[in-house]
């Protein structure tokens, strides 16, 4: 299955670079760019991408309420994306993971580690396992308010539900989760797409802000 990409910069130098690297991919097809956040918006309307690659600092809209508006537009259903920053603890980034990014990469990020997170996001699996997006999580939950209700959206899970949210949480991918609990893989997705479903959430990087802010994974040092 090709995987189709946005790419959104407003820098040239680096989207040329970016859609440079990409098309020596196989799997990978960029089927557009863009220069600010109305444009990504546009964008990701008109050509669905599967992952579209953000930038936050932008003229006009910025990459965070471009997520946002992409992320609560239903005609935008299939589109990930997948935040770039400059620094590895941008503040701004604790905006967009509430905005409904579903991962990070550092612009000096290498290119296999920009195709593993496209591959990764695609997939629906989130990139939670660097230790960037770790830390970000862990900030982000202590500066956001505590949301009492989601306690009571976390009661209509089951307790085998709860524990893979945990692990979900802990940025374990299913494959991870499947052998922690010595369950099947397929056994896993079933049990992340019930918990989704149940939550209203729309990925996995959702479900680890959820999980955080109920109080069902404590934030570590």
């Amino acid at each position: 299955m090709t995987i189709r990409v946005g790419i959104c910069d407003d820098q040239a130098l680096i989207r040329d670079g970016l859609r440079t690297q990409l098309a020596m991919v196989s799997d990978i097809t960029v089927v557009g760019a863009a220069g600010d956040g109305q444009q990504a918006l546009d964008l990701a309307r008109r050509e669905q991408p599967d992952v579209l690659l953000m930038d936050i600092q932008m003229p006009g809209m910025n990459g965070i309420e471009a997520t946002r508006r992409i992320c609560a537009d239903p005609a935008c259903a299939g589109v990930r994306t997948i935040i770039l920053t400059t620094f590895d603890l941008d503040e701004h980034v604790y905006g967009a993971l509430a905005a409904g990014a579903s991962g990070f990469l550092v612009k000096d990020a290498s290119p296999e580690d920009i195709v593993h997170a496209i591959r990764v996001v695609a997939d629906g699996e989130a990139m939670l396992a660097p230790a960037i997006t770790a830390r970000l999580i862990r900030e982000f939950t202590r500066r956001a308010p505590t949301v009492r209700h989601d306690l009571d959206r976390l009661a209509a899970l089951t307790d085998r539900e709860r524990e893979v949210m945990t692990l979900v949480a802990h940025g374990l991918s299913n494959a991870e989760i499947a052998a922690t609990l010595n369950l099947s893989h397929a056994t896993v997705k079933t049990h992340v797409s019930r918990i989704l479903t149940k939550l209203g959430a729309r990925d996995r990087a959702q479900l680890v802000v959820l999980a955080y802010e109920a109080g069902l994974v404590v934030p570590g040092p």
